[in-house]
């Protein structure tokens, strides 16, 4: 059949809060919705000669040849969804949003299409529950002909939509008391909470659907492995799809804290995939990013964008979750809470900040002595005030923090964030090696884009075992994941070693500055560089090197140094880094 254009009114109108209704009573909202189609939407749609053109489960699309027919028609269903809602409990309202535009449509086979249908459906999201938004263009068709008030919501950029639009919101009686009541919004579950979004295919190619939909699919289980998220299924995720959404109102229907959009556009061979994570309850975005690729291995594309994505937007649901936790009244922590705000501590490296922070995590285990990552996580604090802060730790803070790191791993063993803390803790405090390894490697069978647990591992393969190419490939892994991570020393760091370890002291000293141009003060990559230069006889420079070190750790010699150490690291490692100390001019004593 060809196609044909030709000038008409489209009213897209749409379920408020469908998947909420479906989830808490699938049988009994299908059975009303098609009494409402039956009694009042199909009857009212003929007597104001619309065409429906096609319904979508939650939603439909009718054509009209006359502004005044769709506007009269969108204002009656309205009025009798009001009507109808009178004795209906809040929770178990039905109730629409309405959506009008006119412009030119391609009508092709019963459907229509077109950039016309397309602003229908964006306004429809404009409108509040029970309400109508409709454009300019309907504004001034309606205007004298209808007792109906215009109130002007001004230019609104409309998702996919190359113009602003001018939208307009009808004021009428005829607003359902779902638009001053509306149905309670799911409660937040006890950790953060996720949607990941249909991806809009940008591409104008509907053979790319498939594509955008396998991308979101790998997005939703990769970050699925996280398991301090509750991620919402994407059965769930996927009622929304071709739909125009209100990122507050998903997050009302879904029960979620963050929602993840993006797109895919396809151009010949090249692919470029765009998302951003949305806070919903202040609408801020607090990641975006893009990806390019090519289509040649399309599965390989995914399997990366995914990865990527996980191992970026990982680390600022970490930070928000640690923001709303500090700004929590400190009675009604829990310990999951306490947990944040520990972390939180522990990157100020302060040994106050360290004190603070060691405090709170025993607080959250005398809350539940059960919360393996606050056990896991005393370890790692201590680690970090061993690379940081002034203070020595003691044997008996080492003594401690194996034995929590055991608690952690006894209790829990598949929290990817437990086991590598605690297999860290492990291996530098106690020397089990083993251990440590096999930790990390269920760790990242756990979860694959775990920067930190991949930072884990190139770090026991490089200190613990004296791999340097195991330990290389996996602190890669660890910046391509993150490549904005706040720990992202610790992976140029672990290179600078892993360099090191394998007598390459010129790649050491590199990463090793690399790291210091960040982070000046940073006791890993001075010593690195340190010894990296005695060995390349560059005394002036492992001299300067080692008197900055000092002044980060005074006191610091070779037999403190070995005190330290010897437990945790390869003999290979211990001597090089011993005999490069000694070469710099480090006392013995």
């Amino acid at each position: 059949m060809t196609a044909t254009r030709r000038l008409a009114a489209i009213l897209a109108a749409d379920v408020v809060g469908y998947s909420r209704l479906i989830g808490a009573d699938e049988g009994g909202t299908l059975q009303a919705l098609k009494a409402i189609r039956a009694e009042l939407i199909d009857p009212t749609i003929a007597a104001h000669n619309g065409r429906l053109v096609k319904t979508t489960g939650d939603g439909l699309l009718v054509e009209f040849g006359s502004v005044v027919d769709a506007l009269r028609c969108a204002t009656e269903v309205q009025a009798g969804m009001a009507q109808r809602n009178v004795a209906a409990p809040a929770d178990k309202r039905i109730e629409f949003r309405i959506g009008i535009n006119v412009g030119d449509i391609v009508v092709e086979e019963g459907d229509i299409f077109g950039d016309g249908v397309n602003v229908a459906a964006r306004l429809e999201a404009l409108a509040e529950p029970g309400g109508i938004c409709v454009s300019a263009r309907v504004q001034e068709d309606a205007a004298g002909k209808l007792e109906l008030t215009f109130e002007d919501l001004g230019e609104k950029a409309l998702k996919n939509i190359a113009r602003p639009i001018r939208a307009y919101r009808i004021a009428t009686g005829a607003v359902s008391a779902g638009a001053q009541e509306t149905p309670a919004a799911l409660t937040l579950p006890d950790k953060p909470s996720i949607a990941v979004l249909p991806f809009a295919n940008m591409s104008g190619d509907p053979e790319q659907e498939y594509f955008a939909d396998g991308m979101v699919e790998e997005i939703t289980t990769a970050i699925s492995r996280l398991p301090w998220l509750f991620v919402i299924a994407r059965n769930s995720s996927f009622t929304y799809k071709g739909k125009a959404v209100d990122v507050k109102q998903v997050a009302r229907d879904l029960g979620v804290r963050y929602v993840l959009e993006g797109s895919v556009r396809k151009a010949s061979n090249r692919v470029r995939i765009t998302g951003q994570l949305i806070d919903t309850t202040t609408g801020a975005h607090i990641w975006a990013d893009r990806f390019d690729g090519t289509l040649d291995d399309i599965f390989e594309l995914q399997d990366q964008v995914a990865s990527s994505v996980v191992g970026a937007i990982e680390p600022r649901l970490r930070q928000s979750e640690i923001e709303r936790a500090v700004r929590k009244p400190t009675e009604s922590l829990d310990a999951h809470d306490l947990y944040l705000r520990a972390l939180a501590l522990r990157d100020t490296h302060t040994d106050d900040a360290v004190r603070e922070a060691l405090a709170l995590l025993k607080r959250a285990l005398a809350i539940d002595p059960q919360y393996a990552p606050a056990a896991a996580l005393i370890g790692w604090t201590l680690i970090h005030q061993t690379s940081h802060g002034r203070t020595r730790l003691s044997d008996a803070d080492r003594v401690e923090a194996v034995a929590f790191a055991k608690h952690a791993l006894a209790v829990e063993k598949d929290d990817p964030d437990t086991l590598w803390m605690a297999a860290a803790t492990l291996a530098i405090f106690a020397g089990e090696h083993a251990v440590a390894a096999a930790a990390i490697e269920r760790a990242l069978i756990l979860n694959p884009n775990s920067a930190h647990a991949w930072m884990a591992r190139g770090w026991v393969y490089c200190n613990n075992l004296g791999q340097s190419g195991p330990a290389i490939e996996a602190c890669e892994r660890a910046m391509r994941l993150s490549p904005l991570d706040r720990h992202r020393r610790n992976f140029t760091t672990g290179i600078a070693r892993a360099h090191m370890v394998a007598g390459r002291y010129e790649e050491a000293v590199e990463w090793a500055e690399l790291t210091l141009r960040e982070e000046p003060d940073y006791r890993g990559a001075l010593i690195t560089k340190t010894i990296a230069c005695a060995h390349l006889n560059r005394t002036e420079e492992a001299g300067a090197a080692l008197s900055h070190l000092l002044k980060a750790q005074p006191g610091l010699t070779i037999a403190r140094y070995r005190g330290i150490w010897e437990r945790s690291l390869c003999p290979e490692l211990l001597s090089i880094s011993l005999d490069g100390l000694r070469k710099a001019g480090l006392p013995e004593e």
